[in-house]
């Protein structure tokens, strides 16, 4: 028996290992997002130069969290919904990569919900949730 409490003790510990990393399904840090509509010019980053939009118009605005006094400028976050208060919102198999370009305090519409972690453009937040619901819960990771 003695024998055998090492080689179990090993094969537990692997077997334990491999659920923990198999059900660990957070990789990023987690927050709330909201929505803003056009006009997004000019912005706290890049002022009224066009240019500063990704071609895929996936970009968002800081909010205090992330905004780390405007150095979080064209920095990259991956994105992707985890929750909201209405059912069906989130399109969970949908990640998407947002350029920060602006300060959510400062941005010239109104974002849908005040005071979140990122505020999305309206194809980003369409691309990762049914754009009805005023905010949702999101997995953020800087790229």
């Amino acid at each position: 028996m003695s024998r055998l409490q090492p080689f179990l003790f090993q094969w537990l510990s692997l077997f334990i290992l491999i659920v923990v990393e198999f059900f660990h399904l957070s990789h990023g840090d987690v927050g709330t997002a909201a929505q803003y509509s056009p006009p997004y010019l000019p912005t706290a980053c890049f002022g009224s130069d066009p240019s500063q939009f990704p071609s895929s118009n996936l970009f968002a605005a800081a909010g205090d969290g992330i905004w780390d006094n405007g150095a979080s400028c064209g920095r990259q976050y991956l994105v992707r919904c985890i929750s909201a208060t209405s059912p069906y919102t989130c399109d969970p198999e949908q990640t998407i990569q947002v350029k920060i370009v602006d300060y959510a305090l400062t941005v010239e519409s109104t974002p849908t919900a005040p005071g979140t972690t990122i505020v999305l453009s309206e194809i980003a937040l369409a691309t990762i949730a049914n754009s009805s619901s005023p905010s949702i819960n999101i997995e953020f990771q800087q790229v």
